[in-house]
């Protein structure tokens, strides 16, 4: 067989493994409907009392602040809350569990790399609460008035830019995760990754308005990459070759946080196993 056919068949039995792993997803998720209310309706509060507030702001001080009015927030926060639902991930907090508790230990007998089905039960969280999250939007829309008018460019380049945003916040979670290996309680090195995600990636305020060492530690850390790129970039605040830049910032991360994963992984079954035994 060439090696054409047997990467086309390695391939199709990912992604049917992958849709055996949506399906069973969805009946999980379903039977925590309440709890996907509960977080959908605080990823929507959280954007909308940072809206007000900047907004507030901003009226309070003669219009604009740093370059945004009330409709400038409006579409900041706005587009924000999308790409923050589309690309968070909460694997660092119940990977502990499974280490202290033992569920890990059937996942790896499985074929596949256990990471496999945490991407699958994030992506199938995000298809079912979008079904709410859309008309949600709209709303929110028609009652604050966004100022967003993208190039088409922009609109086109937003969602590879959300799709790596993704993919890099997904492997950085994930890899911070592993330190339940080595701890059974890692609340506290959650709760630092959480401040430093709320106020680096520009979930919180704009990174354009931080004092200028704040916006520069932010530019070489990965939490820029991983929110505020995204919607900068649709807001029209960047140039074509920022946008390149960025992509290549978001490549980069990747790369570094697929193999500390990787080291860390290998590492933590080697720790998991030994206790085990």
């Amino acid at each position: 067989m060439s090696p054409l056919a047997t990467l086309g068949g390695e391939l199709a039995g990912l992604w049917a493994a992958y849709v055996a792993r949506f399906k069973v997803a969805i009946g999980v998720q379903f039977q925590y409907r309440a709890s996907l209310v509960i977080w959908l309706v605080w990823t929507v509060m959280e954007s909308v009392v940072y809206l007000v507030v900047w907004s507030t702001v901003a009226q309070s001080s003669g219009g604009q602040v740093g370059g945004y009015d009330a409709a400038g927030f409006a579409a900041y926060f706005l587009v924000t809350m999308v790409v923050n639902q589309l690309t968070f991930t909460w694997i660092m907090h119940e990977f502990e569990y499974r280490v202290r508790q033992g569920q890990l230990s059937p996942l790896l007998l499985k074929p596949l790399h256990p990471i496999h089905g945490d991407i699958a039960e994030n992506v199938t969280y995000k298809a079912l609460t979008s079904v709410v999250l859309v008309p949600a939007l709209v709303l929110l829309c028609w009652a604050f008035r966004p100022a967003l008018q993208p190039q088409p460019w922009m609109a086109a380049a937003f969602l590879p830019a959300v799709l790596l945003a993704f993919l890099l916040r997904f492997l950085s979670g994930w890899t911070l995760a592993l330190a339940g290996f080595w701890t059974t309680r890692v609340l506290a090195i959650n709760q630092l990754y959480y401040m430093a995600m709320l106020f680096l990636s520009g979930q919180m305020v704009p990174l354009s308005l931080l004092p200028g060492p704040v916006q520069a530690l932010a530019a070489v850390l990965p939490f820029r990459w991983m929110v505020a790129f995204p919607v900068e970039l649709l807001l029209g605040q960047l140039t074509p070759e920022e946008t390149l830049a960025g992509f290549g910032a978001q490549l980069a991360w990747i790369a570094v946080h697929a193999a500390a994963a990787a080291v860390v992984w290998r590492a933590g079954l080697r720790r998991y196993s030994a206790v085990g035994a």
